[in-house]
């Protein structure tokens, strides 16, 4: 599975925990399996819009970070994603679910190509609630006392190593992600809202005059 799809932005998404609380199981048989699949897929399916404040960390195997991003990310599954890097280095990343513009301002320029849902990264499967064919290709787990989900991918050709998606009261609190090179990376949500409208626009993107356009796209 490749991790690089969403361009740069949504290329690694969590960050290793040291996780206290009992384990729930490790969803070796079905039963199990069906029963976080069934709570995660409840939890995602009650979000039919989101938009929040993103700090999203970048950090080294040696524990040191690499990276900090302040991000306005939102969402209106199963097509609408808005990934807008403010700082350091501003970039907006949007799509409708038929086309993707990438508007890098410092250099002038948006690039603009097809999307295609086939290619959604794991984040992207689990923030339009796609939650199906999970057990197929991860292991999982439940901590319920932390309300976490633990994702490990079966293929050992997989470059991520863990995955974890975690909750509080309920609510949308962090995404982690940890490469086998020992590079993590956390997205960490503040400014929650949820289920608020969301015009069809606002995943669109505007091309303003005298910007480099770099089509991609086969239309």
């Amino acid at each position: 599975m490749q991790i690089y799809t969403i361009r740069r932005q949504f290329k690694v998404l969590l960050v290793a925990l040291a996780i206290s609380g009992k384990l729930v199981g490790q969803v070796s048989d079905q039963l199990l399996q069906d029963t976080v699949l069934r709570e995660l897929g409840l939890r995602l399916a009650a979000i039919s819009s989101l938009k929040a404040d993103v700090t999203q960390l970048i950090i080294e195997s040696d524990g040191g970070v690499l990276e900090e991003s302040s991000i306005l990310f939102a969402m209106a599954p199963p097509n609408g994603f808005y990934w807008e890097t403010i700082d350091p280095y501003p970039e907006l990343i949007v799509t409708d679910g038929k086309t993707l513009w990438n508007y890098q301002p410092d250099l002038e320029q948006v690039v603009v190509e097809d999307w295609d849902s086939q290619n959604k990264t794991l984040a992207a499967q689990l923030l339009s609630g796609e939650t199906d064919e999970l057990s197929a290709s991860y292991e999982l787990q439940w901590l319920l006392e932390s309300d976490e989900f633990k994702f490990t991918p079966k293929d050992l050709s997989d470059p991520l190593s863990l995955i974890t998606i975690s909750f509080i009261s309920s609510n949308l609190a962090s995404i982690f992600l940890e490469e086998k090179s020992g590079q993590k990376t956390a997205w960490i949500f503040d400014n929650v809202n949820t289920n608020i409208l969301l015009d069809d626009g606002f995943f669109k993107f505007s091309i303003p005059n005298d910007i480099e356009v770099i089509d991609n796209s086969g239309g």
